[in-house]
């Protein structure tokens, strides 16, 4: 069965950090792009960050660009999100999502969620003040 099972949510206060993990299993993702969406309460999933297979692209959205990190360790077959300076509008379930079909780029699978083939059950991250 494949799965992308993500952990390192939590709560944590204005301007600190988190680390977000994808694991992922059932198969190998090294040749997919793979990504993080978001959703907050009451609003639509959003799109976070993106990287390709080959880990020369990213791509990420103008409210998390500079302050977020994507990256990817094909051979653990697990994918990262690093958040620094979160603000309270971060505040919402980051899902890990992984390119329906092989060797797609960050940046379809940024702006096409359809593109979206594996999605994980969601870690919550809660920012207070």
């Amino acid at each position: 069965q494949v799965q992308l099972v993500e952990s390192g949510g939590g709560e944590v206060q204005a301007g600190a950090s988190l680390r977000l993990s994808c694991a992922a299993s059932g198969r190998s993702f090294s040749r997919y792009a793979m990504g993080w969406f978001r959703q907050a309460p009451g609003k639509e999933r959003e799109f976070v960050a993106a990287i390709s297979w080959d880990v020369r692209s990213t791509y990420y959205s103008d409210s998390v660009k500079g302050r977020f990190t994507i990256s990817r360790d094909n051979a653990k077959n697990t994918l990262y999100l690093q958040m620094n300076s979160l603000k309270l509008e971060d505040t919402a379930v980051y899902f890990c999502a992984a390119d329906r079909y092989p060797s797609g780029t960050a940046h379809t699978l940024g702006r096409f969620s359809a593109s979206v083939g594996t999605w994980g059950q969601g870690t919550q991250v809660t920012v207070f003040s």
